[in-house]
């Protein structure tokens, strides 16, 4: 297993590079900015960029995702709920990525975004068990996110409140790789740690705690911090449907 972790500060997010070494084949996900140093990490690790996964339509930033598959020759990845205006590779929940001995998964997660997906990720050398999921703004450490950027915050709370339902149901021992840490204009209670578990956030983070669909619905909407600046034009951006400069 090849796991590189790129953290950004303006915008704050997270990126990954990860894949099988022996097979050479890997994926990014979440790529933000200069396409380089994905494709430099790649080349330095041996390995082809296969995929270049969004796990949703982002709204805080410009994706570099189109720009990097095409440099790669990858496929650029999308929620087939994605609704953007150019063509891409679809997946749906259940949908598994091959990359050698590794597998990502697909898990339809809507509630930050409809279109949300996260990844479950497996190495079949270590173990026929998933070892690390990567949440996007779904589940971050400390926080889940906003809930209005693309819907109303009460219906996008409670598509969240099931999806976090399906995240609860993964063993406690799963890594939680998030898209975002503190400083993130995507959550409220985010620490600056940018991983955590799933059996840890069940313990000490307290959206990800609530049991009851209406109390969970009400702590979502309380608080909610200022959309990020231009965020309808960047999701506009994103998804193909206005320029990109904004």
């Amino acid at each position: 297993m090849i796991l590189r972790q790129f953290l950004h500060s303006d915008p704050v997010g997270i990126s990954y590079l990860f894949g099988c070494g022996g097979k050479a084949t890997g994926a990014v996900v979440d790529p933000v900015g200069d396409i380089q140093p994905y494709l430099q990490a790649a080349d330095n690790a041996g390995m082809r960029i296969h995929y270049v996964i969004d796990t949703h339509v982002h709204a805080d930033h410009l994706s570099a995702g189109r720009a990097l598959a095409a440099a790669a020759g990858a496929e650029y990845v999308l929620s087939t709920k994605a609704g953007v205006s150019f063509p891409y590779k679809a997946v749906s929940d259940g949908e598994v990525l091959p990359l050698g001995n590794v597998s990502a998964t697909v898990m339809h997660t809507p509630g930050h975004t409809p279109e949300h997906i996260c990844i479950l990720v497996t190495d079949r050398t270590r173990a026929n068990e998933p070892w690390f999921v990567f949440t996007g703004h779904t589940l971050m450490v400390g926080d889940l996110g906003r809930t209005e950027l693309a819907a109303s915050a009460e219906e996008g709370a409670r598509q969240l409140f099931k999806s976090v339902r399906r995240l609860k149901e993964l063993p406690d021992y799963v890594e939680v790789l998030p898209g975002a840490y503190a400083g993130s204009v995507c959550g409220r209670r985010l620490s600056g740690k940018p991983s955590s578990a799933i059996g840890f956030e069940k313990r000490h983070n307290q959206a990800f705690t609530i049991e009851d669909e209406a109390e969970f619905v009400r702590f979502m909407v309380a608080e909610i911090p200022p959309a990020p600046p231009e965020a309808a034009k960047i999701r506009a951006a994103n998804s193909g449907t206005a320029a990109a400069a904004v």
